[in-house]
């Protein structure tokens, strides 16, 4: 008979510190592999959806910004030149989804068409609507459309991730500085410029997450606009875009 060693002992007493996923048979490696692959390979398909989904919503942005400050488009020209780049990119995701349909250009004469008017009606509702949840008062809401129209858009696309997102403040007069108690800025973005609209919006951040806040802020920048987080009446996110002249 063989003699029962300590360490025969100490296996027996802490068996699960001498086991490793060696020891198990190749076929329940094989199922413990298996489901870890399927795992991150489901991880990393929701997170190709995500940006896939988010992709359309920042090239429109951040296109239209590009065009107004770097190639001196207008406001709305630069808008549509964003508007047909995301068309462009839907098309794009269109033709990869339906890569075997036969008939492409029939296919892709419809879904121009319906992609154009997805995009367009998107564009227009962020152009001439604020819901009252977006915003701190009627009086923001009434000043709206004073906003450069990138900037309404660019609202729109932000609150679709952000339903709680709230306008503080757009438009300005100096008297406004008087009542809120802080010296005039004349080169203030919140004046309406030669453009003929407002080029700044302040967001709340009171109530919500320093994560939040930071992702909201980083997002915006992202899309080409300027973000400054600073504290005037309250602790606010001023978001401008900047005058092309």
């Amino acid at each position: 008979m063989e003699k029962i060693t300590q360490k025969d002992i100490d296996w027996l007493l802490k068996p699960n510190e001498s086991f490793s996923f060696t020891d198990l048979p190749r076929e329940e490696q094989a199922k413990k592999l298996g489901k870890k692959k399927r795992a991150s390979q489901v991880f990393l398909w929701i997170t190709l959806i995500i940006a896939m989904g988010i992709l359309p919503f920042f090239l429109l942005i951040r296109t239209s910004v590009y065009l107004n400050l770097e190639q001196g488009f207008n406001g709305w020209l630069a808008l549509g030149g964003g508007a047909i780049a995301t068309i462009g990119l839907l098309l794009v995701y269109i033709l990869f989804l339906f890569r075997k349909v036969q008939n492409k250009k029939l296919m892709m004469k419809f879904s121009f068409g319906g992609i154009g008017m997805l995009v367009g009606g998107f564009c227009i509702y962020g152009l001439m609507y604020l819901s009252s949840v977006n915003a701190k008062s009627d009086e923001i809401r009434e000043v709206y459309r004073s906003l450069h129209p990138i900037l309404r858009v660019a609202v729109a696309t932000t609150t679709l991730a952000e339903g709680e997102l709230v306008i503080t403040d757009i438009k300005r007069t100096p008297e406004d500085y008087a009542r809120m108690g802080l010296p005039l800025n004349e080169s203030s973005l919140h004046f309406e410029q030669s453009t003929g609209y407002v080029h700044a919006i302040d967001l709340r951040t009171k109530g919500h997450s320093e994560l939040r806040n930071r992702a909201l802020e980083q997002s915006l920048r992202f899309m080409g606009l300027q973000t400054i987080r600073h504290v005037g009446t309250a602790d606010h996110l001023h978001i401008a875009l900047p005058v092309n002249d």
